[in-house]
């Protein structure tokens, strides 16, 4: 195309020229009649070769707009559609119920000291097994496809943390304020002769809150990405537990490792429902106090 173009505006720059000279020719040879006929029949033979030519460049023209015309508009660019950013991270709210392979001991339930207080007909004793608990987590998003090695699975990196309560019981004997130790109890643990000793007036046992505090971090795999029903697992991750009361070596600590199971479903935007199971296992009791167990229950999370 801009070959024709350009093919056209050199034809109409040579026929202009021509023209021109043709008008000025006459004019020059007007005075000169008697050059004879053969120089006026030339100039008649290039005007008519000019006229050729331009009736020639006025078809090209012609046909150009002709092809201009009939060509398709190009189609219109439409812009890729904006895609709604994916909310893969949540923070989720968590609670249900907890139980311990074992009863709490500690430093001011159990002692050594004293022995076993339940036995001895002391006041005291050990923790139930059972518990509530409540505790919050977030996860982010770190892979849509496990590195691509697995299509709508996703990778998720979990925090979460979790308070259990295991109830009140009551203190062992080193807890106890000295008056609520009648006569009797101290000759039945040998502390003082027989029959030497009265009831002691007044005094109260003095009760201990079992609790602990857990806090994770772990992969967590998350299958069917872009379904509501999104059901996942933890294979492993690491727990660090916080006791109270510690153990008689006043140990507080107890890492360990964690395994999970469990699903959420999409109820409305942002907003989900789930349910979930996990394992503690520490492997061996802190100085007494053994803190493996399961924890079941439901959880409400928000995207983000």
């Amino acid at each position: 195309m801009t070959f024709k173009k350009t093919k056209l505006a050199l034809g109409l720059a040579t026929v202009t020229f021509s023209v021109a000279g043709v008008l000025v020719a006459p004019q020059a040879f007007a005075g000169k009649a008697e050059a004879g006929n053969s120089k006026v029949q030339a100039l008649e033979s290039q005007v008519n070769q000019m006229a050729d030519m331009l009736r020639s460049m006025q078809s090209e023209l012609d046909a150009v707009r002709a092809e201009s015309a009939n060509r398709p508009a190009p189609a219109p660019v439409e812009s890729a559609p904006v895609r709604a950013k994916s909310k893969d991270n949540m923070v989720f709210f968590r609670g249900g119920y907890a139980r311990m392979d074992q009863s709490r001991n500690g430093v001011s339930i159990y002692s050594d000291v004293t022995g076993n207080q339940l036995g001895l007909g002391l006041p005291g004793g050990q923790s139930d097994k059972s518990a509530w608990y409540i505790g919050a987590g977030l996860d982010f998003s770190i892979s849509d496809d496990a590195w691509g090695l697995m299509k709508g699975t996703e990778i998720l990196g979990e925090v979460m943390f979790e308070y259990k309560e295991f109830g009140v019981t009551q203190g062992n004997l080193l807890t106890q304020q000295p008056t609520s130790l009648a006569g009797p109890t101290l000759e039945a643990i040998g502390a003082v002769p027989a029959g030497t000793t009265t009831a002691l007036a007044g005094g109260a046992t003095r009760s201990v809150t079992v609790n602990q505090f857990t806090l994770t971090a772990s992969p967590k795999i998350k299958f069917l990405k872009g379904s509501a029903f999104r059901p996942w697992i933890i294979p492993v991750g690491l727990g660090i537990h916080v006791v109270s009361p510690p153990s008689e070596s006043i140990t507080v600590l107890n890492p360990g490792v964690m395994f999970g199971a469990g699903a959420d479903y999409k109820i409305w935007r942002d907003i989900y429902a789930g349910v979930d199971a996990r394992y503690h296992l520490t492997g061996s009791a802190a100085d007494g106090v053994n803190t493996d167990g399961f924890t079941a229950g439901g959880y409400l999370g928000l995207g983000f």
